[in-house]
């Protein structure tokens, strides 16, 4: 079975772009939501008849190592994830023109680009092939995978920063002191100048810091869910993890040269990335609506009267326990 779809799932381990998609919560399907958004690895891994999954979300090419992912034991299932480019410069984050090409045979299949700025040159990316299915004493034992890499010149590492993904026991995982300060940071060259380390919360939750961000990560598959701390609030600043006195973590920012202390405050549902950018079915939805609106009222005041709709939104504004004198005055969605 292949699979496709426009976003990569969580999990996948596809390359991702911390100042476009990190930042703005929208690498994933269904990325904004805790538990639907991880309903799909857990499909991949329950299902190994699912050998393939193709996205093109992200715009970018082919020629990065983690533009394809194989299989690991079972996190990632019997699955291939693979990164889908596209055809028309336009649309190219990176400048290249590629797509996919998949060639089958009897043990498995061929992963190939498409280069579309070579009049069509093909360059074979991966080879899977599906080992037999063992049968023990009637017991059917499944099917594994065999994935080859096949390196090529083309391989850009440094194009593009893609945003870092903490492993299990790499060396930029950090503990807090008794005082809640860091008492390590990352001890890989590379990564030490970027500033990077990550740690865990009482609750679970998995934060770190890159390229000058506070970043939270999904606690199950490690991938990057979305900005905590933006570049600007942490210049300059210290970061600190206290016990709340209530058994749990409070993530503080503080300086040398000032008395101020910020509290990073987790959301209500318990996740710390910031939601800045509202999700797109939902904005779709209220455009319709608008349209709607407009409509009716050209019906109602005729097609030359100029129509001004605003929308009047939910969610509160105000941390006050009193709602009394909270306003609901329907806003301009357009930025001025």
């Amino acid at each position: 079975v292949f699979v496709f779809s426009h976003a990569p799932i969580i999990g996948s381990k596809l390359r991702v772009l911390q100042e476009n998609h990190v930042v703005n919560g929208c690498c994933w399907l269904n990325h904004t939501h805790a538990v639907n958004s991880k309903r799909f690895i857990h499909t991949v891994r329950e299902n190994e008849c699912i050998r393939g999954w193709f996205s093109g979300h992200f715009h970018l090419s082919h020629d990065y190592q983690d533009s394809i992912t194989f299989p690991e034991g079972n996190n990632r299932g019997h699955c291939v994830f693979a990164q889908t480019a596209v055809m028309t410069s336009r649309s190219s984050r990176d400048g290249r023109r590629q797509s996919r090409l998949l060639k089958g045979n009897s043990e498995g299949f061929q992963m190939y680009t498409v280069d579309h700025s070579k009049g069509g040159e093909l360059r074979l990316d991966a080879t899977v092939k599906f080992t037999e299915c063992a049968v023990d004493g009637g017991d059917y034992q499944g099917c594994s995978t065999i994935a080859f890499a096949h390196p090529h010149e083309d391989y850009d590492h440094d194009k593009f920063l893609t945003a870092y993904t903490p492993q299990k026991d790499d060396s930029c995982y950090v503990s807090f002191d008794s005082d809640g300060s860091l008492n390590e940071t990352c001890d890989d060259e590379e990564d030490a100048e970027e500033d990077v380390y990550w740690w865990h919360m009482k609750d679970g939750a998995v934060l770190g810091v890159q390229n000058g961000m506070i970043i939270e990560y999904d606690a199950e598959t490690l991938c990057p869910l979305g900005m905590v701390v933006s570049r600007d609030e942490l210049i300059n600043r210290r970061v600190a993890v206290v016990d709340d006195g209530w058994h749990g973590s409070t993530l503080l920012l503080y300086d040398d040269n000032s008395n101020d202390v910020t509290v990073v405050q987790p959301n209500e549902d318990g996740s710390y990335w910031r939601k800045v950018v509202r999700n797109k079915m939902h904005r779709m939805r209220e455009m319709r609506r608008m349209t709607a609106a407009k409509k009716w009222m050209k019906e109602l005041k005729g097609d030359e009267a100029p129509i001004n709709a605003i929308s009047s939104y939910g969610p509160y504004i105000t941390t006050a326990g009193q709602v009394m004198g909270i306003s609901t005055k329907g806003v301009c969605s357009k930025v001025k």
